[in-house]
């Protein structure tokens, strides 16, 4: 069975730093597209930064030059540095990824990680 497993969420003071992880495990053919959404309370789940699997990358504009995603194709995981920390970026983070096992392609999602921005 594939599980996404995202790790390293936390609290932080407005203008520090934290990264995250995101591990992909199970059986599978290989792993296309990786993600990180969040979902603040009260509000829809917004794409954050996307990665392909050979390293093109996509960001919100309200994370651009503050976040950056990269992925380790041999460790099957996705990482997400968030610098400049702001209180509007405190929401869940949930990593997606695009797998392909038994010959089906779909979309994973992990369970998410609480990200607090707040002096």
């Amino acid at each position: 069975q594939v599980q996404l497993v995202e790790s390293g969420g936390g609290l932080v003071q407005p203008g520090g730093s934290l990264s995250l992880s995101c591990a992909a495990s199970g059986s599978f053919f290989s792993i296309g597209g990786m993600g990180w959404y969040h979902q603040a309370p009260g509000k829809q789940r917004e794409l954050v930064a996307s990665i392909s699997r050979g390293g093109s990358t996509n960001y919100a504009d309200s994370v651009k030059g503050r976040f950056t995603i990269s992925r380790d194709n041999a460790k099957n995981t996705a990482y997400l540095q968030m610098n400049s920390l702001k209180p509007e970026d405190t929401a869940v983070y949930y990593c997606n990824a695009d797998i392909t096992t038994g010959g089906l392609l779909r979309r994973y999602w992990g369970k998410g990680t609480q990200v607090t921005v707040s002096l």
